[in-house]
């Protein structure tokens, strides 16, 4: 997976790597009571603004990994970043030619 925002390029086999990533860039800190998921909800607010209030409601049952991804794919819907998944198992590849 690879996930374009700004000038930065992450890669890392999930999206949860890559926001744990942007996190630390932001110096948002994770370590205690602070999580991936309390830095998505804090970068979401910032987005209210230019995003539907219907793609801002974060679930508590989802997974970080599945929030994690829905951001990073929220991002690349309205054009603030680009996410890149690449299938990386050559029978998959095999399967759906």
């Amino acid at each position: 997976m690879i996930f374009l925002f700004g000038n930065k390029k992450y890669v890392a086999a999930n999206a949860s790597t890559i926001v744990f990533e942007m996190a630390r860039e932001e110096q948002f800190e994770l370590a205690g009571e602070h999580s991936v998921r309390d830095f998505l909800i804090a970068e979401v607010g910032k987005l209210a603004d230019e995003v539907h209030p219907r793609e801002l409601d974060f679930k508590r049952h989802l997974s970080d990994e599945a929030l994690a991804f829905n951001y990073l794919c929220l991002l690349d819907e309205y054009s603030f970043g680009k996410l890149i998944v690449a299938a990386t198992n050559s029978s998959f590849l095999e399967r759906r030619q």
